[in-house]
């Protein structure tokens, strides 16, 4: 009886989404693109594709569940959530629609437990459990994906300054302009850092100028690398110092940094290591070498 109850429930809240979608969907990505276009300058990434089928509607309910929840219920900070969605690159995901993923995470996980549950005859206690956990998993996971993937992307972005730093040295030392020297690095250079850059030569073409656009590379991606950069780039643009001499010491700099912090990482190595170490491999050995002589001591004693 509540299994049937739970399946009437769950094909009951899919016809109101359904419905929802087709009433607010096109007014929510017309107000999402225009937030868009206000916080990015753009709307989403220089590859735009359009989402399609069950990934659009999912966009759209959860789109719809969190500006309900940030207009109604003022939970959420979602200046904080906005920046951390542009540190992970997800330009496309609203911080309404992270909002509305993390209430589905919380309805839709309980639930699924209880049907699980029931099914498998746990008991009482068991299923109390597994739901407070299911809960707190789909709370906390939508944004532990993205706090992740944008320390994942940030750090690889401060890796890769040093090749930009280079690649700035060669073309502006061979005659082009800063502008131009950005505007084929971000042809030239794959990954987190040549989406920035493209996103920055964007802007620029936009309208702003060289130093706003480099000023909001640096906000889209506070690293220790790209800090030094654009502060560099400020102050020679402001005290009229040859950029390619200070692109030259920049990225003496930074190649010094990189190998203090491989040094850095090769020294924690070892304590790394030691856990995995002591708790796996050394019973492992102990039981392999130790074994036959415990088993030839016990033996002997028996007989």
């Amino acid at each position: 009886m509540i299994l049937t109850l739970l399946i009437g429930l769950v094909f009951t809240a899919i016809a109101v989404a359904l419905i929802a979608q087709s009433v607010i969907a096109a007014r929510l990505r017309a107000a999402e693109t225009l937030g868009q276009i206000g916080h990015y300058g753009f709307s989403g990434t220089t590859d735009l594709e359009s989402s399609h089928g069950l990934r659009r509607l999912f966009n759209d309910i959860a789109g719809g569940i969190g500006t309900i929840v940030v207009e109604r219920l003022h939970l959420f900070n979602e200046e904080l959530l906005r920046k951390q969605l542009i540190q992970a690159g997800m330009y496309r995901t609203s911080p309404r629609m992270l909002m509305g993923y993390q209430v589905l995470g919380v309805l839709a996980l309980p639930a699924l437990w209880i049907w699980f549950a029931i099914a498998a005859g746990t008991s009482t206690a068991f299923t109390i459990f597994g739901f407070l956990t299911a809960a707190l998993i789909g709370w906390v996971g939508p944004t532990f994906v993205v706090r992740q993937r944008a320390d994942a992307r940030l750090y690889k972005i401060d890796y890769d300054m040093p090749e930009l730093i280079d690649l700035l040295v060669v073309t502006v030392e061979g005659g082009l302009s800063l502008n131009a020297s950005l505007q084929l690095a971000s042809e030239r250079i794959k990954g987190p850092l040549g989406e920035e850059l493209r996103i920055a030569v964007q802007e620029q073409r936009m309208g702003l100028s060289q130093l706003q656009a480099l000023e909001n590379f640096q906000n889209r991606c506070s690293t220790p690398a790209v800090r030094s950069f654009v502060r560099a780039m400020i102050q020679g643009e402001r005290l009229g110092v040859s950029v390619g001499q200070i692109l030259r010491s920049l990225a003496l700099e930074m190649r010094k940094r990189r190998r203090a912090a491989a040094e850095e990482r090769a020294q924690k190595a070892p304590i790394k290591i030691l856990f995995p170490l002591v708790f796996m491999i050394f019973p492992a050995m102990f039981v392999v070498i130790l074994g036959p002589a415990v088993v030839s001591i016990f033996d002997t004693l028996k007989t």
